[in-house]
C-alpha cells in the first residue's frame, strides 16, 4: 500500500465519521426542533439551510468523499485481497449508496420541493408536517447509519491490512 492510499483511508475514516455526525445532529435534534416551530419557522429555516449547505465545507467534504470512495473501492477491488479488501470495498460502497445515493434519490428531491413552496400557503405547512419531516428525517437517519458504518468498516479494513503487514514471518 502506498503512503497516499494509507492517508486516503485514514482521511476517509475521519470524513465518514464527520459526515455521520452532521447527519446525526439533524436526525437527533435539529429536525425535531424545527418541527416544534409550528411550520412556517421550520420551513423557512430549512429552506435557508438547504441553500447554505452548498457554500460550506460540509458539501466539499460530502461530495469529495464520493470521489475518494470510488477510488478506494477500485483500489480494494483491483489492488487488495482477503478480508481487508472486502471491508474497504464495503465501506466505500456503503458510503456511496447509503449516503450519496440516498441523498440524490430521496433528500434532494424533498429539499427541491420544499424550496419552491410559499410560506404563506397552508399546503406548505401540511407538506412540511405530513411529508417532509417524516420522510426527510427517515432518509437522513439512513445516511447517518451508512456514514457511521462506512467509517467503522474502513477502520476495520485498514486495521486488518496493517495488522497483516505487521505480523512477523
Amino acid at each position: 500500500m502506498t503512503p497516499v492510499v494509507f492517508v486516503l483511508m485514514q482521511f476517509a475514516i475521519l470524513a465518514y465519521a464527520l459526515v455521520a455526525g452532521v447527519f446525526l445532529a439533524f436526525s437527533d435534534f435539529i429536525m425535531r426542533s424545527l418541527a416544534l416551530t409550528g411550520g412556517v419557522g421550520g420551513v423557512e429555516a430549512m429552506q435557508v439551510i438547504n441553500r447554505e449547505v452548498f457554500r460550506w465545507l460540509f458539501m466539499a467534504l460530502f461530495l469529495g468523499m464520493a470521489g475518494i470512495s470510488v477510488f478506494l473501492a477500485g483500489y480494494a477491488w483491483f489492488g487488495l485481497d482477503g478480508p481487508a479488501a472486502t471491508l474497504i470495498l464495503l465501506a466505500a460502497l456503503v458510503y456511496l449508496v447509503g449516503c450519496f445515493g440516498v441523498t440524490v434519490a430521496f433528500n434532494v428531491p424533498l429539499n427541491e420541493a420544499l424550496a419552491g413552496m410559499d410560506l404563506s400557503q397552508g399546503a406548505t405547512r401540511e407538506y412540511w408536517q405530513q411529508t417532509y419531516l417524516p420522510r426527510w428525517t427517515f432518509w437522513n437517519s439512513v445516511r447517518t447509519g451508512a456514514a457511521a458504518l462506512g467509517a467503522a468498516l474502513m477502520l476495520f479494513g485498514l486495521l486488518w491490512m496493517t495488522q497483516g503487514q505487521a505480523r512477523p514471518t
